[in-house]
């Protein structure tokens, strides 16, 4: 299978954003484009009308002929740069009925008023019909055109018109905004695309550097000084998990080695001990009396073994799932004191326990066996603490099971790591020989039974485990 190619993730996420940014600007440009002709074609044809209507009023009858003041054509003129125009608008004097007796076309210079004067652009009749002042017309040849009137008043009569006429084009052109608005347009690109490049940056520093560590664990090296210090969550989260998985497995590559030392320790001790006395005895070394107890010493040795080696069955398969559950409505109070008493028996020297039951039965479904290992494990471990004398209290709730001890208690650098797979404690190693899968056992064993196994608390007075349950009593 070919290796897909991979691009970093600054160039991933800086290319797309940057693709979104153009394309967002342009569809807000040519939405802009398009309200500043809209605006502009509606605010020059309002110009249009203050404009037709003052060229009206400047228009007077003198000897049965229409004129105008001598300033006329310089306030047309002015009214064009008003208007922002690169072109005048057309021009027509009309009578009552729209025969043009003057017009001010745009390829012609200013006139003066008399005969009538030839124009390119004929006035169309419906303007004359329609009562609109303001009328949108297309003129072959041209195009889209609007014209303005308004009507020429002299003493409350009528006496004729005044048609302006300029093409859509022309009042929708604005060069200058447009220019504007792309300079705008490319500047919100460039400072966009900064904004995020630099921002992406930043953001993905951390994130380098937790893959770089990453690699380095990968290839053996623990040994890891991460910065933890950052103003983002999920940065701070991400940097402080890693952080703290490093730590465990730096934890966890340490208790491998203790592994490897203490299990070779420990199945060599008793290997070597049942060779010597094996030989000892096959040697005629040892009879009688003497014979027994080196046979003896060998049974336990090899017990020892068979402990061992079960314990890493067990938990090899609660690991796996290959373990059975077995629930059955259970007497709590008589199955909790039972255990208690079955394990005081087989006890090779007495201990002081004691147990307290709530003033009702309660009644759950549990397997008895499972529940018999995680408390004897727990009781186990509360009688060696003990060091030869101390009470074991044992407290039934509805929802709970707490095995007290009086013992030295669990120093509170080793109480982070003691549901550890192979974690001993440094006087238990001195004390017990064991794999240390005796609390992280009990504590699989616990969820599988929908519980869960806790050190309530610890100190130099004592430890407290609980057992905790889920689900309602019956």
């Amino acid at each position: 299978m070919k290796n897909k190619k991979r691009t970093t993730l600054l160039k991933f996420w800086t290319t797309r954003y940057l693709v979104t940014l153009v394309i967002g600007l342009i569809l807000l440009g040519a939405g802009s484009l398009w309200w500043i002709q809209k605006t502009t074609l509606e605010n020059r044809l309002k110009l249009i009308e203050y404009l037709a209507v003052e060229t009206a009023n400047r228009v007077i009858q003198s000897h049965g002929m229409m004129e105008v003041d001598p300033f006329f054509n310089r306030m047309l003129e002015e009214r064009a740069r008003v208007l922002q125009l690169e072109k005048e608008p057309e021009l027509f004097i009309t009578d009552l009925n729209g025969e043009a007796i003057f017009s001010r076309p745009r390829h012609m210079g200013p006139g003066r008023m008399g005969p009538k004067s030839q124009s390119k652009i004929d006035i169309p009749s419906g303007v004359f019909e329609k009562d609109d002042t303001v009328q949108k017309l297309d003129i072959d040849g041209i195009g889209i055109m609007y014209a303005v009137k308004s009507p020429i008043m002299e003493n409350g009569n009528q006496i004729g018109w005044v048609v302006l006429m300029q093409s859509k084009d022309e009042l929708s052109d604005v060069n200058q905004e447009y220019r504007l608005l792309i300079v705008l347009l490319v500047g919100l690109g460039l400072l966009g695309w900064v904004v995020i490049y630099l921002l992406s940056k930043k953001i993905l520093k951390p994130i380098l550097e937790v893959a770089r560590a990453a690699t380095q664990i990968k290839e053996g090296n623990y040994d890891l000084n991460l910065n933890t210090e950052s103003n983002e969550q999920e940065i701070y989260e991400l940097v402080s998990s890693f952080t703290e998985m490093t730590n465990r497995l730096l934890q966890l590559e340490t208790l491998r080695a203790e592994l490897l030392a203490g299990v070779t320790h420990d199945l060599k001790t008793p290997v070597t001990s049942i060779s010597g006395l094996v030989q000892a005895v096959r040697d005629g070394v040892v009879s009688g009396n003497e014979r027994d107890e080196f046979l003896d010493i060998t049974l336990k040795e090899v017990n020892r073994l068979q402990t061992m080696i079960s314990d890493l069955l067990d938990f090899n398969s609660l690991a796996a799932g290959a373990f059975s559950i077995r629930p059955e409505p259970c007497n709590m109070n008589e199955l909790v004191q039972n255990i208690v008493r079955e394990w005081a028996v087989t006890q090779a020297r007495p201990i002081d326990y004691h147990v307290k039951l709530p003033d009702g039965v309660v009644y759950r479904t549990i397997d008895p066996l499972r529940l018999q290992q995680i408390m004897i494990n727990l009781i186990n471990n509360a009688s060696q603490s003990l060091d030869g004398g101390g009470l074991i209290t044992i407290v039934l709730t509805d929802n709970s099971i707490d095995v007290k001890d009086t013992g030295a208690g669990i120093p509170e650098r080793e109480q982070p790591y003691i549901f550890e797979r192979f974690f001993r404690g440094e006087k238990k190693k001195l004390k017990v020989r064991g794999l240390g899968l005796g609390l992280p056992f009990s504590k699989m064993l616990a969820k599988a039974l929908d519980g869960d196994l806790l050190l309530k608390e610890s100190s130099t007075s004592g430890s407290t485990f609980s057992i905790l349950f889920e689900g309602e009593t019956h």
